[in-house]
Protein backbone atom coordinates (compact mmCIF):
# COMPACT_ATOMS: atom_id res chain seq x y z
CA UNK A 1 0.00 0.00 0.00
CA UNK A 2 1.11 3.48 -1.13
CA UNK A 3 0.80 6.96 1.02
CA UNK A 4 -1.62 7.94 -1.95
CA UNK A 5 -4.25 4.45 -1.17
CA UNK A 6 -3.58 5.31 2.58
CA UNK A 7 -4.77 8.60 1.84
CA UNK A 8 -7.69 7.46 0.15
CA UNK A 9 -8.72 4.56 3.10
CA UNK A 10 -7.99 7.19 5.86
CA UNK A 11 -10.43 9.78 4.00
CA UNK A 12 -12.91 6.69 3.90
CA UNK A 13 -12.61 6.34 7.69
CA UNK A 14 -13.48 9.47 8.67
CA UNK A 15 -16.56 9.07 6.36
CA UNK A 16 -17.47 6.01 7.84
CA UNK A 17 -17.00 8.00 11.52
CA UNK A 18 -19.19 10.52 10.78
CA UNK A 19 -22.01 8.10 8.90
CA UNK A 20 -21.85 6.31 12.85
CA UNK A 21 -21.98 9.77 13.92
CA UNK A 22 -24.84 10.88 12.47
CA UNK A 23 -26.92 7.68 13.36
CA UNK A 24 -26.44 9.02 17.42
CA UNK A 25 -29.78 10.95 17.98
CA UNK A 26 -29.25 14.73 19.71
CA UNK A 27 -32.27 15.70 20.21
CA UNK A 28 -33.46 17.24 17.58
CA UNK A 29 -34.53 15.18 14.27
CA UNK A 30 -32.67 14.44 11.86
CA UNK A 31 -33.61 11.49 9.12
CA UNK A 32 -29.80 10.44 8.86
CA UNK A 33 -30.78 8.27 12.75
CA UNK A 34 -32.81 6.31 10.15
CA UNK A 35 -29.68 5.08 7.98
CA UNK A 36 -29.05 1.68 9.25
CA UNK A 37 -32.72 0.55 9.17
CA UNK A 38 -33.43 -2.16 7.09
CA UNK A 39 -36.64 -3.42 5.86
CA UNK A 40 -37.36 -7.36 4.96
CA UNK A 41 -39.01 -5.96 2.06
CA UNK A 42 -40.09 -9.44 -0.35
CA UNK A 43 -37.46 -11.34 1.36
CA UNK A 44 -34.54 -8.92 1.08
CA UNK A 45 -33.04 -6.72 3.01
CA UNK A 46 -33.96 -3.39 1.84
CA UNK A 47 -32.55 0.38 3.49
CA UNK A 48 -35.59 2.18 4.37
CA UNK A 49 -34.23 5.55 2.43
CA UNK A 50 -35.01 3.33 -1.09
CA UNK A 51 -38.60 2.27 0.33
CA UNK A 52 -39.76 5.71 1.57
CA UNK A 53 -39.38 9.52 1.07
CA UNK A 54 -38.21 10.92 4.82
CA UNK A 55 -38.55 14.12 5.91
CA UNK A 56 -38.52 16.11 9.22
CA UNK A 57 -41.12 18.90 9.45
CA UNK A 58 -40.47 20.40 12.27
CA UNK A 59 -36.92 19.82 14.98
CA UNK A 60 -38.71 16.94 17.00
CA UNK A 61 -40.65 14.78 14.45
CA UNK A 62 -39.71 12.66 11.59
CA UNK A 63 -41.87 11.49 9.03
CA UNK A 64 -41.78 8.67 7.08
CA UNK A 65 -44.00 8.26 3.90
CA UNK A 66 -43.65 4.43 2.13
CA UNK A 67 -43.77 4.44 -1.27
CA UNK A 68 -45.53 1.65 -1.53
CA UNK A 69 -48.37 1.86 0.99
CA UNK A 70 -48.89 -1.57 1.61
CA UNK A 71 -45.61 -1.43 2.69
CA UNK A 72 -46.20 0.28 5.88
CA UNK A 73 -46.60 -1.82 8.60
CA UNK A 74 -43.68 -3.47 7.24
CA UNK A 75 -41.21 -0.48 7.53
CA UNK A 76 -43.08 0.07 11.01
CA UNK A 77 -42.16 -3.41 12.72
CA UNK A 78 -38.25 -2.57 11.02
CA UNK A 79 -38.53 0.38 13.15
CA UNK A 80 -39.42 -0.63 16.26
CA UNK A 81 -36.88 -3.67 16.25
CA UNK A 82 -34.18 -1.14 14.94
CA UNK A 83 -31.76 -0.09 17.86
CA UNK A 84 -32.95 3.33 16.97
CA UNK A 85 -35.10 3.32 20.55
CA UNK A 86 -37.71 5.48 18.92
CA UNK A 87 -41.67 4.32 19.19
CA UNK A 88 -43.19 5.26 15.55
CA UNK A 89 -47.08 5.83 15.22
CA UNK A 90 -48.55 5.04 12.29
CA UNK A 91 -52.09 7.04 11.19
CA UNK A 92 -52.25 4.47 7.85
CA UNK A 93 -50.70 6.70 5.15
CA UNK A 94 -47.28 7.90 7.05
CA UNK A 95 -45.49 7.02 10.07
CA UNK A 96 -43.96 9.46 12.71
CA UNK A 97 -41.47 9.34 14.81
CA UNK A 98 -41.27 11.33 17.94
CA UNK A 99 -37.96 12.52 19.05
CA UNK A 100 -38.39 12.86 22.81
CA UNK A 101 -35.94 15.54 24.96
CA UNK A 102 -32.58 13.61 26.06
CA UNK A 103 -32.74 12.85 29.65
CA UNK A 104 -29.01 14.18 31.15
CA UNK A 105 -28.21 9.96 31.50
CA UNK A 106 -29.04 9.35 28.06
CA UNK A 107 -27.05 12.28 26.70
CA UNK A 108 -23.98 10.73 28.49
CA UNK A 109 -24.53 7.23 27.31
CA UNK A 110 -24.41 8.94 23.72
CA UNK A 111 -21.15 10.84 24.35
CA UNK A 112 -20.02 7.59 25.57
CA UNK A 113 -21.14 5.97 22.27
CA UNK A 114 -19.81 9.03 20.32
CA UNK A 115 -16.18 8.44 21.98
CA UNK A 116 -16.27 4.45 21.12
CA UNK A 117 -16.93 5.46 17.23
CA UNK A 118 -14.24 7.98 17.21
CA UNK A 119 -11.70 5.18 18.69
CA UNK A 120 -12.80 2.57 16.11
CA UNK A 121 -12.03 5.37 13.42
CA UNK A 122 -8.63 6.23 15.14
CA UNK A 123 -8.10 2.42 15.61
CA UNK A 124 -8.39 1.89 11.69
CA UNK A 125 -6.53 4.68 10.72
CA UNK A 126 -3.69 3.34 12.89
CA UNK A 127 -3.82 -0.12 11.15
CA UNK A 128 -3.66 1.36 8.17
CA UNK A 129 -0.56 3.44 9.28
CA UNK A 130 0.61 -0.07 10.15
CA UNK A 131 0.10 -1.94 7.21
CA UNK A 132 2.16 0.82 5.01
CA UNK A 133 5.05 1.04 7.27
CA UNK A 134 5.07 -3.01 6.80
CA UNK A 135 4.62 -2.24 3.07
CA UNK A 136 7.68 0.26 3.54
CA UNK A 137 9.99 -2.22 5.67
CA UNK A 138 9.53 -5.12 2.99
CA UNK A 139 10.54 -2.31 -0.06
CA UNK A 140 13.38 -1.62 1.88
CA UNK A 141 14.50 -5.05 2.85
CA UNK A 142 14.13 -6.09 -0.63
CA UNK A 143 15.96 -2.77 -1.91
CA UNK A 144 13.92 -1.63 -3.83
CA UNK A 145 14.13 1.92 -1.69
CA UNK A 146 17.00 3.17 0.50
CA UNK A 147 16.78 3.67 4.43
CA UNK A 148 16.37 7.45 3.52
CA UNK A 149 13.73 6.85 1.65
CA UNK A 150 12.07 4.80 4.07
CA UNK A 151 12.32 7.15 7.07
CA UNK A 152 11.34 9.99 5.05
CA UNK A 153 7.98 7.80 3.67
CA UNK A 154 7.26 6.80 7.18
CA UNK A 155 7.11 10.16 8.40
CA UNK A 156 4.87 11.43 5.62
CA UNK A 157 2.55 8.97 7.16
CA UNK A 158 2.99 9.63 10.35
CA UNK A 159 1.88 13.49 9.13
CA UNK A 160 -1.03 12.40 7.52
CA UNK A 161 -2.12 9.63 10.05
CA UNK A 162 -1.70 12.31 12.92
CA UNK A 163 -4.12 15.08 10.30
CA UNK A 164 -6.38 12.25 9.96
CA UNK A 165 -6.61 11.55 13.56
CA UNK A 166 -7.28 15.32 14.75
CA UNK A 167 -10.11 15.33 12.08
CA UNK A 168 -11.78 12.70 13.69
CA UNK A 169 -11.08 14.42 16.92
CA UNK A 170 -12.50 17.67 15.23
CA UNK A 171 -15.84 15.81 14.18
CA UNK A 172 -15.70 14.10 18.30
CA UNK A 173 -15.98 17.55 19.35
CA UNK A 174 -18.41 18.75 17.27
CA UNK A 175 -21.13 15.79 17.90
CA UNK A 176 -20.71 16.03 21.91
CA UNK A 177 -21.54 19.57 21.36
CA UNK A 178 -24.19 18.36 19.59
CA UNK A 179 -25.33 15.90 22.16
CA UNK A 180 -24.76 18.29 24.92
CA UNK A 181 -26.31 21.18 24.21
CA UNK A 182 -30.18 21.45 24.60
Amino acid sequence: MKLAEAKTTMQKTVEATQRAFNTIRTGRANASLLDKVLVDYYGSPTSLKSLANISTPDATTILIQPYDRSSLNIVEKAISLSDVGLTPSNDGSVIRLNIPPLTSDRRKEFVKMAAKYAEEGRVAIRNIRRDVIDSIRKQEKSAEISEDEARDQQDKLQKLTNEYTARIDELLAEKEKDITTV
